[in-house]
């Protein structure tokens, strides 16, 4: 089974912030494998031991399982002897001497793709407070797999479109690259990032068979292409800056640097020799 690097890396961040939010001194966690009812643990942190590394969970089974079978959060205070779980992992969770633990799933459209645990040495229950942060940690790792899913589905529905200046291909094009523009501040993940900005970069060259056009040789800032990227597709100054994260004044200094860097005395205009410029598809 193929190893999903990205999630990875959103898992072990959840998991540090879990653990800095609960004080708990355990947390570990992994993703549901494609296609099966069980996930994996990954990724581990806080742990004195090995026992839990790659130990396969089955929906249903043990606590993580009943947080994948139940898609919500679940808990309990003393691991080894409570009667709210099946007992399958108790030789895994006893090596690491785990008592109480708390589950939470993360959930993409109402689908379980992971699973991040913390846990205790002692038994003890787990308060209130405690599954919160719990909870608002693996609501972030949901939020960066929307984002990715996003990303790949954006990427796979610009990839196929020929070029056609006119047509409704190329526009599907330019719609892609703007969506993919918004979405790039949001991802944490430093190599997701990068394809993403090398794939927009790709939808804003011209290919071979299109009409030949001087190059301008300006070098646009990332956000200045950002903001000029909202523009072409009609976005105001206050749409751009909501789509960005931004205040409104930033997009308008951020826009006049660009249309200064382009020669440009309108809007129109900046976004022609953006394009023309292969700075925008």
């Amino acid at each position: 089974m193929a190893v999903d690097t990205a999630a990875s890396v959103e898992i072990g961040s959840a998991l540090v912030r879990l653990r800095r939010s609960t004080g708990l001194p355990v947390a570990f966690g992994g993703m549901v494998e494609p296609g099966r009812p069980r996930m994996r643990i990954s990724e581990l942190n806080g742990t004195a031991t090995d026992s839990l590394r790659r130990l396969a969970v089955t929906a249903g089974n043990g606590l993580g399982g009943k947080a994948v079978a139940l898609a919500r959060p679940c808990a309990v205070t003393d691991y080894s002897v409570s009667r709210q779980i099946s007992h399958e992992y108790d030789a895994a969770v006893a090596a690491e001497g785990l008592r109480s633990v708390l589950a939470i799933p993360v959930v993409v459209r109402r689908r379980v793709r992971g699973v991040l645990y913390g846990a205790l040495r002692t038994a003890q229950p787990l308060g209130d407070r405690t599954l919160t942060a719990a909870v608002e940690a693996a609501r972030d790792v949901e939020q960066a797999l929307v984002v990715r899913d996003e990303v790949r589905g954006l990427l796979e529905a610009a990839r196929p479109a020929p070029y056609d200046d006119r047509g409704a291909a190329w526009e599907q094009v330019r719609e892609a690259h703007a969506a993919l523009r918004a979405l790039a501040p949001r991802i944490s993940d430093p190599a997701l990032r990068t394809e993403l900005l090398d794939a927009c970069g790709l939808l804003a060259e011209r290919p071979a068979s299109a009409p030949a056009d001087s190059r301008t040789g300006v070098r646009l800032a990332p956000r200045e292409v950002d903001v000029l990227t909202c523009v072409a597709a009609g976005a105001t100054n206050a749409a751009t800056a909501e789509r960005l994260g931004l205040r409104a004044e930033t997009v308008k200094s951020y826009l006049r640097s660009a249309m200064r860097k382009l020669g440009a005395h309108t809007r129109a205009e900046a976004v022609v020799a953006a394009r023309r410029g292969g700075l925008l598809p």
